[in-house]
């Protein structure tokens, strides 16, 4: 297993060195500490605000078994990303394009078994992928929700996590569970992921920051992970309304409450790369962490 690692990591290597010449995609895995918190909703309508500040965005729904992100965009694609080895697809055969523009790439429930692949199946998945890098500006992980040993080997190979959480309870309490399996894994690095958050289904906006500060306090106690506060969004007829529409609020509904505080919180996210807080890492070097470190354990 530790020769094949070895022989992935140069794989990598050698695609890393052919896309150099070119802009590596930001990564950004959005996840959540359980069900129903609004985690693929964020993913979607961030999307659809960095589409409209002029960036090029596809979305991987890593979501095994559910389908989310295409049950909200009302699109249903034709492949998904296992028909890359089964079909003999290339990366732009399995993209599927929503409204506005954003793309989506249904993972199907191919991804879990691709670490058990072979080498040349492995090959071919990360040249299509470091070719996500050259199509798209940024790419958004939407996982699944909850601890599971699938949404932590994508947690642990992102650079930049986004945790979606309510006020519920709860949710409180699972997204700290999350937190704390996250903090034990093995390879989960606090100097090289930057977790962020957001306080979503607030009542009034001033609630949100109150949420953070409450998780935070017990997320530094007790696991010293830094977290950094994204912003909130707000409890939203018009969401619940666009979600009936099976389109993002965003574009069904632009300047309705929690459409705006989208497009705030994208905006932030775009001011932290304009001040270079943020290392893109690219598409390919995303998925070996986690094919590599998988093979080598």
């Amino acid at each position: 297993m530790a020769d094949q690692a070895e022989q992935l990591r140069n794989m990598v290597r050698a695609n890393g060195g052919a896309v150099a010449q070119r802009p590596l995609a930001r990564v950004i895995t959005v996840t959540s500490g359980k069900g129903g918190v609004g985690k693929s909703n964020t993913s979607i309508n961030l999307a659809v605000q960095f589409q409209n500040m002029g960036k090029r965005v596809i979305i991987l729904d890593a979501d095994f078994g559910l389908a989310n992100i295409e049950i909200m965009f009302g699109t249903v694609p034709e492949h998904n990303l296992s028909d890359l080895i089964y079909q003999n697809m290339n990366i732009k055969d399995v993209i599927t394009w929503g409204p506005g523009g954003v793309g989506f790439i249904s993972g199907g429930s191919g991804i879990a078994g691709l670490s058990n692949l072979g080498r040349e199946y492995l090959t071919l998945i990360i040249r299509n992928l470091a070719e996500l890098d050259a199509i798209a500006d940024v790419i958004i992980i939407d996982t699944g929700a909850g601890i599971s040993d699938a949404v932590l080997e994508f947690l642990v190979a992102s650079g930049e996590i986004i945790l979606v959480t309510t006020p519920e309870p709860t949710s409180i309490t699972d997204s700290y569970s999350l937190l704390k399996a996250l903090n034990r894994h093995p390879r989960f690095s606090k100097e090289n992921s930057k977790i962020k958050v957001i306080s979503n289904r607030v009542d009034r906006m001033a609630d949100g920051e109150l949420l953070f500060n409450k998780l935070n306090v017990v997320v530094a106690r007790y696991l010293g992970v830094p977290l950094e506060y994204l912003g909130a969004v707000p409890q939203d007829k018009m969401l619940a309304a666009a979600v009936m529409q099976q389109k993002p609020v965003s574009l069904a509904h632009p300047n309705a409450e929690s459409a705006k505080a989208y497009r705030m919180i994208a905006e932030k996210l775009e001011g932290l790369e304009t001040t270079g807080n943020v290392k893109k890492r690219g598409m390919a070097a995303f998925f070996s962490h986690i094919v590599v470190n998988k093979k080598n354990t």
